[in-house]
């Protein structure tokens, strides 16, 4: 029987990864069964998880159990998209007995842990934390309902909730890390912990890194101070304390920047990112350095194995093909399911699947309606096209983007909108997709890693040169990489280039490729999915924390 106090990784760590590390973050996408994700950053710990564990890394994951998950896509009865909450029950969580006090809005708050062992789902070692208690009222019991709530109050609930109840929950665990990762600055709270316990900030630096997602400032989160200390975010500590080890100077709060000033060191998730941020953050004083560890994802969960074998194989496509064409057939039997359309598996298919976003530009090949037009009538070079993915419930321009491409659809007998886009339907997408479209405005994705998963499922990147895409797309040999556009230009500018790049790629090279006689596309796809592998597994990002994030150093052979 598993015991809890005092905690113990329930294996023997491998000893090139022995400092203890603790990863804090908001959502995991560990297993479609487990709804506690919604999209890029939990795809990213997920896999992390998963590879800590493969590698018998020293490392347990701190998250929270929300109830109703972040949310269920399904459809009006005019085929929009509706939100669809639903009450969750686990039966493979084991149930700590651990029961302890936060102060939310400075009254205490009953916190439950549960645990997520190694075996269930092959992750390391996990611990979530839910308020959804009788012991609590009402108000407190949400706060572990609904992933990222649209509420601000609830919102920084949650993140007291992530940060000092997951650094106090270690404590009472007496599991105590050398690192504490945060994956994003919503576990500011326990930076704000470790300094009630330590009184010195030199010693919480030395334990804090800190991984930023967001390349747009106006993204990073803030909030007004006296909210924040009124909510007990900062714990017991008075404002003259919090701007003094913040560096804060006015009446707000910016998480990202609180995060960079309390780290020892900090790190984008792109080369390409890297740069943006310390472009970003540079000007300000007493920020950490700021390095960069590319976003990966876990191979050995994604893969599909016999695709796989048959890729990675120095010549002969037969057995690709045949492999992609069934993995087709599984996706058009999903296709057809929701939608009542029968795909063909000879024809080219083209997926955007990702979360909706303005700036990612899901409707972006749609904005020529007569280049459009054309390329789903070809009837020599045929085409199909799908997407699917999540927009916050309430980012109302991109439900409509989503609502807009369904009505788009149903003019086209050879054009899809997938709801229930999570970890299942993404897995089939890209197992059964010829071309995985990414569409970004440049240096707003920091890394995007959707696009590494397709590639190792055999389905070739067309993309703008955005987030992780510079670091593996050589244009015509594993990928399709559009021309850089001058980021300065106006948002119309852009599009219209990007538009007009994207066309001229897909009617001079992707079609007449795909559709060549010589077999020069299954090269192609080789080369992809060889390429893709070892540096975008994420074995090699775990491996890269540690040695450059978590301080085990170039001493250790990796």
């Amino acid at each position: 029987m598993q015991t809890f106090t005092p905690f113990k990784i329930p294996y023997t760590p491998d000893k090139r990864f022995g400092k203890k590390v603790a990863y804090f973050s908001m959502e995991f996408a560990i297993d479609q069964a487990l709804k506690i994700y919604s999209g890029g950053l939990g795809y990213l710990a997920g896999s992390h998880m998963r590879s800590a564990f493969q590698l018998k890394q020293n490392l347990v994951g701190i998250g929270i159990l929300w109830k109703y998950g972040y949310y269920d896509q399904v459809r009006k009865g005019n085929g929009e998209m509706d939100v669809l909450r639903r009450e969750r029950f686990y039966n493979f969580l084991t149930d700590t007995g651990i029961i302890f006090d936060i102060n939310v809005n400075r009254a205490p708050v009953k916190v439950k842990a549960f645990y997520l062992a190694p075996e269930v789902f092959g992750s390391a070692p996990m611990f979530l934390l839910s308020t959804d208690l009788p012991e609590n009222d009402w108000l407190a019991q949400t706060i572990s309902h609904h992933l990222y709530d649209s509420n601000t109050e609830a919102k920084v609930a949650q993140y007291i909730l992530l940060g000092k109840g997951g650094a106090k929950l270690l404590d009472l665990l007496g599991w105590e890390p050398d690192v504490y990762h945060f994956n994003e600055a919503h576990a500011m709270p326990a930076a704000f912990h470790l300094y009630e316990k330590f009184r010195d900030l030199d010693e919480v630096r030395e334990r804090i890194v800190f991984t930023t997602h967001t390349p747009v400032e106006a993204g990073n989160e803030k909030h007004e101070l006296t909210l924040l200390d009124h909510m007990s975010f900062f714990g017991d500590l008075t404002l003259p304390e919090v701007r003094t080890i913040a560096g804060v100077s006015d009446q707000t709060f910016n998480q990202t920047l609180a995060g960079l000033r309390m780290a020892r060191i900090a790190n984008g998730v792109s080369k390409m990112h890297g740069e943006v941020a310390r472009q970003m953050w540079g000007e300000y004083e007493g920020i950490s350095p700021i390095t960069h560890v590319t976003n990966s994802q876990n191979h050995l969960y994604w893969h599909d194995p016999e695709l796989d074998r048959a890729g990675q194989k120095a010549s002969g496509s037969e057995d690709l093909k045949a492999r992609k064409r069934s993995l087709k057939q599984n996706l058009f039997r999903i296709v057809a399911d929701q939608t009542g359309k029968i795909f063909d598996p000879d024809t080219l298919t083209i997926v955007w699947a990702r979360r909706f976003a303005r700036y990612k530009r899901a409707d972006l090949i749609t904005r020529d309606a007569g280049r459009f037009e054309a390329l789903l009538s070809h009837t020599e070079r045929p085409v199909q096209i799908i997407w699917a993915g999540k927009p916050y419930p309430t980012d109302h321009d991109a439900v409509e983007i989503f609502n807009h491409l369904v009505h788009l659809s149903n003019e086209h007998p050879n054009m899809a909108v997938l709801t229930g886009y999570e970890l299942g339907l993404s897995k089939a997408l890209k197992q059964g997709s010829d071309i995985w479209l990414n569409t970004p405005r440049i240096t707003r994705e920091a890394s995007g890693t959707s696009g590494m998963t397709a590639a190792m499922n055999g389905s070739v990147n067309l993309s703008i040169p955005d987030g992780w895409v510079p670091e593996f797309g050589q244009h015509g040999r594993n990928a399709f990489v559009l021309p850089a556009v001058d980021s300065t230009l106006s948002g119309e500018e852009q599009d219209r280039i990007d538009l007009e790049n994207l066309y001229r790629v897909l009617e001079e090279e992707v079609l007449p490729r795909y559709y060549a006689p010589d077999g020069s596309w299954w090269k192609l796809v080789r080369q992809s999915m060889q390429d893709i592998r070892p540096f975008f597994d994420a074995d090699r990002m775990a491996r890269e924390y540690y040695e450059v994030m978590y301080g085990v150093w170039a001493t250790i052979p990796l």
